[in-house]
């Protein structure tokens, strides 16, 4: 049984389908940022010009962003699809693909002058690309012989498939995929200097910032400036791309903006909501206070265009991603020299962004508080308002307003969502790691105090939802996705994970059920 929904729209569908998309690349990249860290800290202490240089562990360094990191991230995304197996599978073909593009640099390195060569292309694009496709044909491929191979035979058959099968992906990666991606990787790298030649890099927040309210921030990052910023940073030892998203200062500025001048329950909750962004990384927490008050998303992007200007003209860059988004992971990444101009961008990307949304929020107080009553929720006004300043309802709004509707004012009524029995209670998000381990924590410890210990409360990526989950709780703008992963279980929308009133909700049906029994 689920929450009511009104139909998906176009425009819905869509969105989902790059938060999909976004999810995938997340599912390979985020696992193994430890690998990311670990490379950085190589880098940062035994290269050359590094804290304590070390000829010997420098070695290091080179094969294992060329080499491991790729492999280990085709290996992940081979086995969400398939796997173990698809795992294998992928990591053989993105060994082909790493092969194919060495061999093309060092035929265009032939006929370049030894001081104009061509720098290896490291294939996490690449890798990104090889292993859904060779796993998703490895499952395709099982499935024709699926309940057909005599017994006896099923290892030899299983062993000798894959092996085939990865020889043949290899080859499919060292030629026509090699190729596309050291081209892509050409055309995506040469924009970039063109933007930081023009002056123009710091645009790029008017398409980054509004992707990270939508929860499209993984497809942007993930998918394209982890893989240039890694590229960049083996080049010259930094890269200003790692800042691009992951400073925390705008998302800083706007929920100190919200702390001073917001109303109800979001003025209350954003001092928490901000330590949490600013020294946790979880930037989901202030995407619902943006969405409260859509106008605040100029603030975001004033915000995020003067952190990246400051750290254009300063030479602010990380060694290697932040992750999470913690301003401790920024200044542990942060390029040896370039502290004052990295901490620089941040507390002026959080004062641009405090002082417009301030504004913003100021101008319209009055207006908001008429608008809530004095009984009325503060999330609920702001729905009302951006759904007017809209002009229309939509299916995001929709599950906004059932995120901080309360019993009284039109929420889901608790006997429709009892008749499904809650043992396994699922916080889900986009990689599983951030905002659904805080909303899991909070929930699970009012689970704790009401004496349910036969209920369990857990967090993990949508991707990763399976029948087990028995009720599943997303932020708006994620749940029509998790309806998809399991349609089977009670879904219900939150607008903040830190602070919503459905969880009370959560408890009295886990508690009428405790009584019916």
């Amino acid at each position: 049984m689920t929450t009511a929904s009104t139909p998906t729209s176009g425009g819905s569908t869509v969105r989902v389908g790059v938060q999909r998309f976004g999810t995938y690349l997340s599912g390979m990249i985020m696992p193994n940022i430890p690998a990311l860290i670990a490379w950085g800290i190589f880098t940062a202490f035994f290269i050359s010009d590094g804290f304590t240089p070390n000829e010997d562990l420098a070695t290091i360094v080179g094969p294992f962003i060329h080499y491991l990191l790729p492999i280990i991230i085709g290996y992940t995304g081979g086995t969400i699809v398939y796997g173990v197996r698809g795992g294998v599978v992928a990591s053989i073909a993105t060994m082909g693909a790493i092969a194919g593009s060495d061999l093309l640099i060092a035929q265009v390195n032939a006929d370049l002058p030894a001081d104009n060569q061509l720098g290896q292309v490291h294939m996490f694009i690449g890798a990104m690309i090889m292993a859904p496709l060779a796993a998703y044909t490895m499952k395709w491929l099982d499935s024709l012989w699926d309940g057909k191979i005599k017994a006896g035979f099923e290892m030899l058959v299983n062993m000798f498939s894959a092996g085939i099968w990865g020889f043949v992906m290899a080859v499919v990666g060292f030629y026509p995929i090699a190729w596309l991606v050291n081209g892509l990787m050409e055309t995506l790298s040469n924009a970039v200097n063109w933007l930081v030649e023009a002056n123009l890099l710091p645009l790029t927040s008017i398409l980054i910032e509004p992707a990270k309210v939508l929860f499209l921030n993984n497809a942007i990052n993930h998918g394209v400036l982890t893989p240039l910023g890694i590229q960049q940073a083996a080049d010259e030892g930094s890269s200003i791309l790692f800042l691009l998203e992951a400073n925390p200062g705008p998302g800083l500025g706007l929920l100190l903006a919200f702390a001073i001048f917001g109303i109800g329950a979001a003025r209350a909750s954003a001092p928490g909501a901000a330590l949490i962004q600013f020294v946790g990384g979880i930037h989901e927490v202030y995407f619902p206070y943006a969405l409260m008050k859509p106008l605040t998303i100029l603030a975001l992007i004033a915000g995020g265009m003067t952190g990246v200007t400051t750290n254009m003209l300063l030479g602010g860059a990380l060694r290697a991603p932040a992750a999470p988004g913690s301003i401790l992971a920024v200044l542990a990444q942060t390029a040896t020299g370039a502290y004052f101009a990295v901490i620089l961008s941040v507390v002026l990307s959080a004062t641009v962004t405090f002082l417009i949304a301030g504004v913003i929020l100021r101008a319209s107080r009055k207006r908001d508080l008429a608008a809530m009553g004095a009984t009325d929720d503060a999330f609920g006004a702001a729905i009302t308002q951006t759904e007017a300043a809209k002009g229309k309802s939509s299916d995001a709004l929709s599950g906004l307003r059932g995120g901080a509707a309360t019993a009284a004012d039109g929420g889901v009524e608790p006997a429709t969502m009892t008749e499904r029995t809650i043992t396994n209670i699922v916080f889900a998000c986009d990689a599983g790691m951030g905002s659904s381990a805080m909303g899991a924590s909070v929930l699970r410890n009012k689970i704790k105090k009401a004496g349910f210990d036969d209920v369990s409360v857990t967090n993990k990526a949508i991707a990763n939802l399976d029948s087990s989950a028995d009720l599943v709780i997303t932020q708006n703008q994620l749940t029509d996705r998790a309806r998809q992963q399991t349609p089977e279980a009670i879904h219900i929308s939150v607008d903040n994970f830190m602070n919503s009133p459905r969880y009370e909700e959560v408890v009295q049906m886990v508690a009428d059920q405790h009584e019916n029994k």
